[in-house]
Order: structure tokens, then sequence, then C-alpha cells
């Protein structure tokens, strides 16, 4: 699946929503050295607050996301909740990897396997982990983008989430975003280097 013979490495940041994953990941893509391009995962769920289309997510409806199944556009996919679809589509690592750059997905555990499973030469995994489920619930009640209701389907998930660690690379626990941000640089710089 390589693109212009670009040798691109894929660096996959997974975790149980609210621990973190996305503050590392943005973080390391501001990280000019480490040439990363995310890849903005697509999804049938409504935008949040400031979220915009093509730089936060592709937001797509059901019909459009199930028609891009049925033509085998995505890497990985996967239903979260019901009827609330996440995907990588093929398309975006050829994007990234047309630019020269390696590839940073912040995406689900399950998603995040799959690319392992896939590219597993070319790929690290590496699991977010939050200090505990406390913790976890504080972080996405202080969001304030989701109902309660909402926020207790996240930590019911949570849990099965991290019983997933053990399947990945590595493992970084979130208790102080910026030991976490630079714990994960030292992984990815040597990953890449590697």
């Amino acid at each position: 699946m390589s693109c212009n013979n670009f040798n691109g490495k894929l660096i996959v940041f997974s975790a149980p929503s609210g621990a973190g994953k996305t503050s590392i990941v943005k973080y390391l893509v501001e990280q000019d050295e480490l040439n990363l391009g995310f890849s903005i995962s697509a999804t049938s769920r409504e935008k949040r607050g400031e979220e915009i289309n093509g730089e936060d997510y592709y937001f797509l409806s059901n019909d459009q996301f199930k028609s891009h199944i049925k033509s085998d556009s995505f890497l990985e996919w996967e239903e979260v909740y019901r009827n609330n679809f996440y995907g990588t589509l093929k398309s975006e690592v050829k994007r990234i990897w047309g630019l020269g750059k390696h590839v940073i997905f912040d995406i689900d555990v399950s998603g995040g396997l799959r690319i392992k499973r896939k590219y597993p030469e070319n790929t690290i995994a590496i699991f977010v982990k939050p200090p505990n489920i406390d913790e976890l619930k504080i972080r996405l009640k202080k969001r304030k983008t989701e109902t309660e209701n909402k926020i207790n389907m996240r930590i019911s998930k949570a849990s099965t989430e991290i019983a997933a660690a053990d399947l990945f690379d590595l493992v970084i626990e979130n208790k102080i975003l910026k030991s976490a941000q630079k714990e994960a640089y030292n992984i990815v710089s040597d990953f890449i280097k590697s």
C-alpha cells in the first residue's frame, strides 16, 4: 500500500474516550521533525461543537458510510455504538504517504488492533491508559459535550477497552499530560528511526 515510493510508518494511538489520546496525538503532529500526517477518521455521528468536516472528521451519513463499506474503501471500520460508525478510509493513508509523511492515527481500540494486524511490520500500536475509571469519568464530564447517558455508555465500554491494553505494543499511562506527551514523543521518534 505504499505510495510515491515513500515507505511510511503507521503510528496508532488508541484509548478509551477521555484518556487523553487526542491531546497526545495533536502534540505529536505539531512536532515538525517527526514528519507526521494526521489520519482524519470518517464517522456517521453528528458534529459536536466547533468540529469541521475534513479537519476533525469526515462526517458521512449512515448510508454514505455503508456505501464505503460495500466498496471496500476502508482500511478499518467499526460500529462503535448502534448506528454510530467510525473508520479509516484507505485514501487517507495514500494522501498522507503522498505528502511523504508518516501516518498517525487517533482511533478506537478495535480499529487500532486491526491496522496492527494488517501491517505488523510498519505499525506501532500504543494504548493510552487513564489513571483509573473515576478520573476518566471526571474528564468526560469536564468536556461538557455529552449527556450523562452517553458518558455512562463510554465508561462501561472503557473497562473492556482497558482490558485490551496488553494487545498493544506499548502502554502509556496518562496521569500527567506533559509527561505522557514526552514519553509518546520518545517512542514515536525511536520507531520512525528504526
